[in-house]
């Protein structure tokens, strides 16, 4: 079916107007003791009838799967509206990190052992399966500085990848100075010759259990580890170099991105919702909240975690970390970095 891509993205004024409303309706009606069932989060987005975008603003509840009225209870009705914003229901199924279980990959290349290494190819902790290197970064915080300069200059002192908390962190398992090995363990990463760098921080993730999800706030599921510069490539495979990164306010929804990954090599999207809190299962019977995410069409399969999304011209917008069969969710590139202190990319884009 065509449609008009325009009515796809939302005016500045309003996005404003949609992130107002969610602003003011998302913890209570995420709230988890009274949460509808089948709803696992919400975000701002564009309101679809028919199969076609409108243009206008939505309140975009996700749910694992869209059901008929006479399926689905009174209580458990999605409402046509929160507050004076319109809904909107996407289907996103379960959002698992990772999207899934580990898949084969069909790329022998970006499993194997490459030295320097770029965006794209397997890597993990070794006590996980594999994931997906982004990109390699360096510090931007100076000894003593407040809050990061707009553009890193001078002389870097170390050199790291960049990938998710789960894929070089074991979950907030992993001990500083554990040794990253790429590929991957799943990939054949087992000799000491494939360790890459040494883990050196992470964000730490708040799950459920022990802490109710109520009071999770998560924004990002990424780490670093320092490796040697010369073992180090911050070309992506397949895309290129990095040009910059685009702060949260300039990430739209209807925006085309792209990824090379482990398991599924290049693919592109599209961005469905944006300052989206979603609920995302990390296997064992944990989940965690996370806030401020991006949603786009389905780009990923598990192994793909740690991927960096970018637009079609090389902005960074995201770190890939979770989805589902049908969606593939997103941590902001400005959350990343400034909760990690690493420079992505020189140039503000």
């Amino acid at each position: 079916m065509k449609y008009d891509e325009k009515k796809m993205v939302l005016t500045q004024t309003d996005l404003k107007k949609a992130q107002k409303a969610y602003a003011d309706a998302v913890d209570k009606y995420l709230e988890p003791e009274k949460q509808q069932a089948n709803v696992v989060g919400m975000g701002v987005g564009v309101k679809w009838k028919k199969g076609v975008p409108t243009g206008e603003p939505a309140l975009i509840i996700l749910v694992t799967q869209k059901l008929e009225k006479d399926q689905i209870s009174q209580e458990d009705m999605i409402p046509g509206k929160l507050g004076e914003m319109q809904t909107d229901v996407l289907s996103i199924g379960f959002p698992y990190a990772g999207g899934s279980e580990l898949q084969e990959t069909g790329a022998q290349r970006l499993v194997e052992r490459v030295r320097p290494a770029q965006g794209g190819y397997s890597v993990g902790h070794e006590e996980i399966t594999a994931g997906t290197l982004g990109t390699c970064v360096y510090d931007i915080l100076p000894e003593g500085t407040v809050s990061p300069p707009e553009h890193g200059i001078g002389i870097p002192s170390k050199y790291y990848i960049l990938s998710n908390n789960h894929v070089i962190a074991n979950n907030n398992d992993a001990n500083i100075g554990d040794p990253i090995l790429q590929p991957g363990p799943f990939d054949g990463g087992i000799n000491p010759q494939d360790r890459i760098a040494r883990l050196s921080r992470f964000v730490p993730i708040i799950f459920e259990p022990p802490i109710p999800r109520g009071k999770h706030r998560n924004f990002v599921d990424a780490a670093v580890a320092e490796g040697e510069f010369h073992d180090l490539n911050r070309e992506i495979y397949w895309s290129g170099h990095v040009k910059g990164w685009h702060r949260r306010s300039d990430v739209k929804v209807g925006m085309i991105v792209k990824k090379t990954g482990r398991t599924t090599n290049f693919t592109s999207g599209r961005i469905t919702a944006v300052n989206a809190t979603v609920d995302v299962n990390f296997g064992g019977g944990r989940v965690a909240r996370f806030r401020d995410q991006i949603i786009t069409t389905n780009m990923s399969a598990g192994g793909d975690s740690g991927s960096l999304v970018t637009t079609l011209d090389n902005v960074a917008v995201g770190l890939l970390f979770a989805g589902s069969p049908t969606v593939t969710i997103l941590n902001q590139i400005e959350n990343v970095r400034r909760l990690l202190r690493v420079e992505v990319a020189e140039k503000v884009l």
